[in-house]
C-alpha cells in the first residue's frame, strides 16, 4: 500500500466509494424502513398477531358449518389441516425455492428487478416468494402507488423494499410451515371465499385436507386471477390452468409422468355451495341470531309501545343471548365484533332434520298448496284477497302494500311528488321475482309486483327435542332473499284449535277422563249487554248428543270447548299457558277457547313440549355456547324448565293427542304418510281458514307447522282448502318420513313412557246417544 502513488490512491478511493455507497445507502434504507421512518412498518406484536377479518361460524350440532357472518368470508386452519397436495401445488407453482430461500429469493430478485421495477410491468413481477406474497396479503401497499411516471416506480420499488423487509422477519419469527399456513389462510380465491378451509368449502364442499391434486392444483390456479381462472365463471380457462399447474408439480416430482397423463385428463367436478350471508342452511336461525346478540340494553325513549319495551326488558334480563356483545365484552374492554373476530356459534340444528325441513316446507307448498291457492282465486275480481272485499278496499289494501314499500319510501326521501310516484309505479320495468323453482326474470309494472307477491303463500315450521329445549329444525320462510320476515320468532297469528289440549289440561287435572261425557251443544256467554256463543266450524252427526272429550278433542268441536272454558274460566286456562312458556299478555275472555290469542310458532310448539316431556315445559334455545377463535368458551347456555303440568295428566293428554291423530282431525298422518307409531297432534284452522296450523307430538320431538298469506284477509275462501290439516300438517308428514328414514338420526319412535303405577281406561265409545235424550238438555244449566 506504502508503494501506492497518489494517482493509485486515488483511484483506489473512488472505487471503494463507487463500493460502498450503494451498500450503504441499502443498509441506510432498510434501517429506515425497519424502524417505520419511510411510512407504515409492523411491529413484533403486529406480525404475532396480524390483523385479519376472520368470518364467525356457525356450527350444527352435528358438527357441520351451516353459515357464517363476515366482511370478507375467511376461516383459519392449521397446517395438520391441509393436504399436502394444495402445499405442493403452491410451491410448484408460486416459489420452487421455497424451503431454500430466508424470505428473499436472489435469482427471483433478479427479474423483479428488471421487469417491475426498470420495465415499470407490474404484472410481470413474479420474482415475489410465497413470504413476500404473505407480507403484501398481511401490510396491503398504499394507495400513494397510484402515482404517476417516475414517483410511481419510486413507490413502487419502496414498497418493495418494505415487503423483503417484513419477509425477513416473518422468516425469523415463524416456521416454513407456519408462513405456508398463514398465506393459505389469506389469500381470496373469489365467489366471496377468502382463505383455503372457506374456499374449499365454497367449491367442493369439503375440508382442505381432503383436497385431491386436481383440486388442490386448481386453487391455486385461481391465485392468478380468481375471476379469469374461477372454475364456475370460466371453466375452461380454469381447466386450462390447473393443468399447467399439474406440470408444474410433475416439473417439481411431486407426482410422475402416470400421473400428469392422468390428471390432465380429469374434468373439473366442483361441488359448489354459494357461501353469501343468505346461503346455506337455517338462514332464518342465523339472522335471528345476528338481530338477538347485537341487541342493545332497551331504553324506554326508542319504543312507541309499553309492551313492547317491556317484553324486550325482561328478555334483556332473561336471556343471555339477547345483547350478547354488549353483556360480554372483550378482556380490554372493547365489543366483539360478529363479521371480523372469528367467533364459532354452536347450535342445537341437526344438520339433516334442517335440511328434510327445509325440503318439506318446500315440496308441499310449491307442489301443492301454492298451486291449488292460485286455481283457486283464478279469475276472482280482487285476487288474491277474500272474495267479500270491496272494489274500494282492495284499492286501499294495494295501495297500503305501495306505500309499504322501499321503492316508495326512497322515491319519498328523494323529494319525488305522489304522482310522480304512483306513475313510476305503473310503468314497466324489468325486474327478478320470486317463484318456488327459482327466481325468474319478467317485466311488470311495480304494482303488478305487489300483488305478485300478494298471491305467494308463506309458511314455517319448527322442530325441537322435548327434553332438552334443543331446536333441530328452524324454518323461518320460504326464502330469506325475498321473504324477510321470521315465521318462528317474530311473527305472531292466532292459533286456533291449537290452543284447546291446553284446555283439555285443566279437565284431566280435575278429574276428567278422555271418556268422560258432555253435551254437544252451543254454549253462551254474557258479555254486558250481549251475548257470546262460539258457533262449530262444521255441523257433525252428533249436534245435541252425549260426546266424549276424546271425541270432542279428536274432532277439534269448538261446543266442547266452550263448555270446558265455562267450566274452568279464562284466567285458569291463562294461567296455564303462561306456565308452558306463552309469556305474552294473553286476554282472559271466553273466545280464547277457540285460539283468538295471537302467539308464534315458537311459543306454540314450544308449549307442546310439556305433554311429552312429563309435564315439564322445556324453554326452546338454539344457542348451546359461543366460542372465541382460538376455541376459548365465552359463554353457555341452557333451557328454562317449568313443572306446568304434573306426568299424568301429560300422559292422558298424550292419549288424547294420539287419539286425534288415529281418529280425528290429523288422521292423513297415518292414512297418506304411513306413520303408524304413537303420535299424537293437533290440527288448528283461524276464521276464514286465514291460517292453517299442525303441532306434532312424538316420545323425542316436537314440530310444528304454520301456513297463511301476507295477510290475514289473504286465505282460501273454502274451509275444506285452507284447514290446518289441509295446508300445515303436510310439511309434518313429509318431515316425519325423512327423519325416521334416515338412520343416523335414530329418532325413538315410541311408545310413549307411560307413568309409573298409571291406570286409566282409554278404550270407550266416543259418543253416547241412549243415556238422555236431546230434549232433557236445558242449555242454562252450562
Amino acid at each position: 500500500m506504502k508503494n501506492l502513488n497518489d494517482q493509485q490512491k486515488k483511484y483506489l478511493k473512488i472505487f471503494w466509494i463507487i463500493f460502498l455507497t450503494p451498500i450503504l445507502f441499502f443498509v441506510l434504507l432498510f434501517s429506515f424502513i425497519s424502524f417505520g421512518w419511510l411510512g407504515f412498518m409492523p411491529t413484533f406484536e403486529d406480525l404475532e398477531n396480524p390483523d385479519r377479518n376472520l368470518a364467525s361460524e356457525v356450527y350444527s350440532a352435528d358438527g357441520k358449518i351451516i353459515g357464517t357472518y363476515f366482511y370478507e368470508n375467511r376461516n383459519t386452519v392449521e397446517y395438520k389441516d391441509l393436504s399436502p397436495y394444495i402445499v405442493q401445488a403452491l410451491i410448484a407453482r408460486e416459489d420452487q425455492r421455497f424451503n431454500k430461500h430466508s424470505g428473499i429469493d436472489g435469482i427471483g430478485l433478479s427479474r423483479v428487478m428488471v421487469k417491475t421495477i426498470l420495465a415499470g410491468n407490474k404484472s410481470e413481477g413474479g420474482g415475489s416468494t410465497i413470504t413476500q406474497q404473505l407480507a403484501k396479503n398481511l401490510f396491503p401497499r398504499d394507495s400513494s402507488e397510484r402515482r404517476l411516471g417516475v414517483f410511481k416506480k419510486m413507490n413502487l420499488a419502496l414498497n418493495k423494499f418494505k415487503e423483503w423487509v417484513i419477509s425477513v422477519k416473518l422468516e425469523r419469527n415463524y416456521s416454513k410451515e407456519e408462513i405456508i399456513t398463514m398465506y393459505l389462510n389469506t389469500v381470496p380465491f373469489g365467489s366471496e371465499a377468502y382463505g383455503i378451509k372457506t374456499a374449499s368449502r365454497t367449491y367442493f364442499n369439503k375440508p382442505p385436507d381432503s383436497l385431491k391434486i386436481e383440486e388442490a392444483a386448481l386453487m391455486v390456479a385461481m391465485l392468478k386471477g380468481t375471476t379469469l381462472y374461477n372454475p364456475k365463471r370460466n371453466p375452461e380457462r380454469a381447466l386450462q390452468r390447473r393443468n399447467g399447474v399439474i406440470a408444474k408439480m410433475y416439473e417439481q416430482r411431486y407426482i410422475n409422468k402416470f400421473q400428469l397423463d392422468s390428471l390432465i385428463q380429469v374434468p373439473i367436478k366442483l361441488n359448489y355451495q354459494g357461501q353469501g350471508h343468505e346461503a346455506g342452511l337455517a338462514t332464518y336461525m342465523r339472522e335471528f341470531i345476528r338481530y338477538t346478540m347485537n341487541r342493545s340494553k332497551p331504553n324506554r325513549g326508542n319504543y312507541s309501545k309499553e309492551r313492547t319495551y317491556r317484553e324486550d326488558s325482561i328478555r334483556w334480563v332473561e336471556d343471555a343471548l339477547y345483547g350478547w356483545f354488549s353483556k360480554n365484552p372483550k378482556p380490554d374492554g372493547s365489543q366483539y365484533n360478529l363479521y371480523k373476530d372469528g367467533l364459532k356459534i354452536y347450535t342445537t340444528i341437526d344438520s339433516r332434520m334442517q335440511e328434510y325441513a327445509e325440503f318439506a316446507l318446500k315440496e308441499h307448498l310449491s307442489k301443492t298448496i301454492q298451486p291449488a291457492f292460485n286455481k283457486s282465486k283464478k279469475g276472482k275480481r280482487n285476487a288474491p284477497y277474500e272474495s267479500a272485499m270491496s272494489e274500494s278496499d282492495f284499492h286501499d289494501r294495494m295501495n297500503l302494500a305501495m306505500r309499504s314499500s322501499p321503492r316508495y319510501r326512497n322515491m319519498k326521501n328523494n323529494g319525488y311528488s305522489e304522482s310522480e310516484i304512483k306513475h313510476s309505479f305503473n310503468e314497466k320495468s324489468d325486474m327478478r321475482v320470486f317463484s318456488w323453482k327459482g327466481d325468474i326474470d319478467t317485466s311488470m309494472t311495480p304494482m303488478d309486483s305487489i300483488r305478485y307477491y300478494k298471491f305467494i303463500l308463506h309458511a314455517s315450521f319448527m322442530a325441537v327435542d322435548p327434553h332438552t329445549g334443543y331446536i333441530k329444525a328452524y324454518v323461518g320462510g320460504a326464502d330469506i332473499r325475498n321473504f324477510g320476515y321470521d315465521g318462528v320468532m317474530v311473527q305472531t297469528r292466532h292459533v286456533g284449535s291449537t290452543i284447546k289440549p291446553f284446555l283439555y289440561t285443566l279437565a284431566m287435572n280435575e278429574g276428567y277422563t278422555p271418556c268422560t261425557k258432555v253435551w254437544n251443544v252451543p254454549v253462551t256467554f254474557p258479555m254486558g249487554d250481549t251475548t257470546y256463543t262460539p258457533k262449530n266450524a262444521e255441523t257433525t252427526p252428533y249436534d245435541g248428543q252425549l260426546v266424549t272429550l276424546k271425541w270432542g278433542l279428536a274432532m277439534s268441536v269448538n261446543n266442547i270447548s266452550a263448555y270446558l272454558i265455562k267450566q274452568f274460566g279464562p284466567q285458569t286456562l291463562v294461567d296455564l299457558l303462561h306456565k308452558v312458556g306463552m309469556k305474552r299478555n294473553i286476554d282472559a275472555v271466553p273466545s280464547l277457547c277457540l285460539g283468538t290469542t295471537e302467539l308464534s310458532l315458537n311459543e306454540l310448539v314450544g308449549a307442546y313440549t310439556a305433554f311429552a316431556n312429563k309435564g315439564v315445559y322445556t324453554q326452546p334455545i338454539f344457542v348451546t355456547k359461543i366460542e372465541d377463535k382460538n376455541g376459548n368458551q365465552l359463554s353457555a347456555f341452557s333451557p328454562q324448565q317449568v313443572e306446568a303440568i304434573n306426568e299424568q295428566t301429560a300422559y292422558l293428554m298424550l292419549q288424547m293427542l294420539i287419539g286425534v291423530v288415529r281418529n280425528g282431525t290429523a288422521s292423513r298422518i297415518p292414512s297418506t304418510y304411513n306413520l303408524r307409531n304413537e303420535i299424537g297432534g293437533k290440527t288448528g284452522t283461524t276464521q276464514k281458514q286465514s291460517d292453517g296450523w299442525f303441532v306434532g307430538v312424538t316420545p323425542d320431538l316436537v314440530a310444528g307447522a304454520w301456513v297463511g298469506g301476507d295477510e290475514q284477509l289473504i286465505h282460501f275462501d273454502r274451509l275444506t282448502e285452507g284447514q290446518g290439516s289441509h295446508v300445515a300438517l303436510p310439511i309434518f308428514g313429509i318431515f316425519m318420513q325423512k327423519v325416521y328414514a334416515d338412520k343416523r338420526i335414530n329418532l325413538n319412535a315410541g311408545p310413549f313412557e307411560r307413568p309409573a303405577g298409571f291406570s286409566a281406561n282409554f278404550d270407550c265409545p266416543m259418543t253416547d246417544v241412549s243415556a238422555e235424550k236431546k230434549n232433557q238438555y236445558r242449555q242454562e244449566d252450562f
